[in-house]
C-alpha cells in the first residue's frame, strides 16, 4: 500500500458517515465499495470491485450502480484512461486539492499507477491555460516489471 492509500484509511463508522454526509444510504455494499477503493493504491475497474463485493453476495449490476452513486455523490472519481475501461478511485476526504492527479498506464500489462505528487509547473500551467482547461494527465509507458 502506498502513501496515497495510507492517508485515506478510515474506520467503518467513518466510511458510513461519509456516505451519509454525501446524501446516500450507507448500505453494506456501498460501505464495502468505498472501503475497497480507499484501501487501494491505484484506481480499480468495475470488475475488480465487483469481484471483491461478490464475496458479500453483491452482483455486478449492483456494484456498478453503487460505484456510480458514490461518484455522483463526490466520494469517488471515475476515469477512462484510453483503453475504454472505467476505473474508480476514492477522493481523499482530507485533501484540499479537488483536482485530478496524473496516472501512469503501462502499455504492456495495463497496470495503472497514481502519480499524486506530480504537478504541472507554473510555466506549464500558463501554457495549458492558453489553450484550455487541463482535466487529466495520462502518461503511458512501460512499468518497471515489464521492462525487466
Amino acid at each position: 500500500m502506498n502513501d496515497r492509500a495510507n492517508t485515506m484509511l478510515s474506520t467503518f463508522p467513518e466510511i458510513q458517515q461519509a456516505i451519509r454526509d454525501a446524501g446516500l444510504r450507507a448500505t453494506p455494499a456501498r460501505t464495502a465499495a468505498l472501503r475497497i477503493l480507499r484501501e487501494s493504491s491505484s484506481p480499480l475497474t468495475h470488475a475488480d470491485v465487483a469481484q471483491s463485493l461478490s464475496k458479500m453476495g453483491v452482483d455486478k449490476a449492483t456494484a456498478f450502480r453503487n460505484l456510480n452513486d458514490l461518484t455522483d455523490a463526490g466520494l469517488l472519481r471515475r476515469t477512462e484512461l484510453g483503453d475504454h475501461v472505467w476505473r474508480f478511485e476514492a477522493i481523499d476526504p482530507d485533501s484540499q486539492d479537488e483536482t485530478n492527479h496524473p496516472h501512469f498506464l503501462c502499455v504492456d500489462c495495463g497496470s495503472v499507477t497514481c502519480l499524486a505528487d506530480v504537478q504541472l509547473t507554473a510555466n506549464s500551467r500558463r501554457k495549458s491555460d492558453s489553450v484550455g482547461e487541463v482535466t487529466e494527465i495520462l502518461l503511458r509507458g512501460h512499468c518497471n516489471q515489464c521492462r525487466e
